[in-house]
């Protein structure tokens, strides 16, 4: 077993047991495929700009295997301020594509901001170090991301409890072998977790699985804890979505949203 989410050969990654999730033992949680993702597009050709990622799409179109998974990039529209790309992750086996990203770079620049509370960043909720380490009720067999590769404090709510969460998520492990994981990699495997840390229905009876992830960034976040304050919300035909405010340790960065699928077990 490999400590790190996948590893790398060329333009094959291979998702390792630590990036199981909760739903089904032979697939990805979507945190590491969403981050696996943003290295793609961290990974494309810039030409000559310094870029950023502004927003990020995930759309999880099959569940993705524990299995060699071949990454495919292409810059959509080329820019000098405004670049789009986007990122594929196929079964190397048979090229049936199971995740795709579509992200939103921006020149990075340096602008000068009024001194104003209203474009200062919200501050974070209670640190790291004063929350409450938790685990989800449920089990599972084998090595598992929410148990295994992050470490969860929180702040406010508990996974025991139904309903919004303060938390902060720390990745325990890299993204890819021998690689430290940027910002953006680090907030996007965080941000997957929203549907699961702010249930409102019991796990044990419900099923509310995430098929796509976006986040809007207005930096790239420092160090390796992410926050979260989440929400989610459902109607009554089978579908919701997750509503969360990113942190670090300098304050909110970020916005994330997920749509959900809900039925019952």
């Amino acid at each position: 077993m490999t400590a790190a989410l996948a590893t790398h050969a060329g333009a094959v990654v291979i998702p390792g047991e630590l990036s199981r999730g909760p739903w089904d033992p032979g697939a990805c949680h979507g945190g590491p495929v969403a981050a696996l993702l943003a290295r793609a597009i961290e990974g494309t050709v810039g030409g000559g700009v310094d870029w950023q990622v502004s927003r990020m799409t995930v759309e999880l179109t099959r569940p993705v295997p524990l299995a060699p998974l071949r990454v495919a990039t292409e810059v959509v529209r080329p820019g000098k301020k405004v670049s789009l790309v986007e990122a594929t992750l196929l079964r190397d086996e048979d090229g049936v594509e199971v995740a795709r990203a579509r992200a939103l770079r921006i020149r990075r620049a340096d602008v000068d901001l009024p001194d104003d509370p209203l474009v200062r960043p919200e501050p974070p909720f209670g640190p790291p170090g004063q929350g409450v380490p938790d685990r989800p009720m449920w089990t599972d067999d084998g090595l598992v991301i929410h148990l295994d590769a992050v470490e969860l404090r929180f702040a406010e709510g508990r996974f025991s409890t139904l309903g919004p969460v303060a938390v902060w998520i720390r990745l325990s492990v890299p993204v890819v072998a021998g690689e430290e994981p940027t910002g953006l990699q680090r907030a996007m495997a965080a941000a997957d977790f929203a549907n699961g840390v702010s249930h409102v229905v019991p796990k044990e009876q419900y099923r509310f699985i995430n098929p796509d992830l976006t986040v809007h960034l207005a930096r790239e976040p420092e160090g390796e804890w992410i926050g979260l304050r989440s929400a989610s919300l459902f109607g009554t035909e089978g579908a919701g979505f997750s509503d969360t405010a990113l942190y670090d340790l300098h304050g909110r960065f970020g916005r994330a949203t997920q749509s959900l699928i809900l039925e019952r077990s």
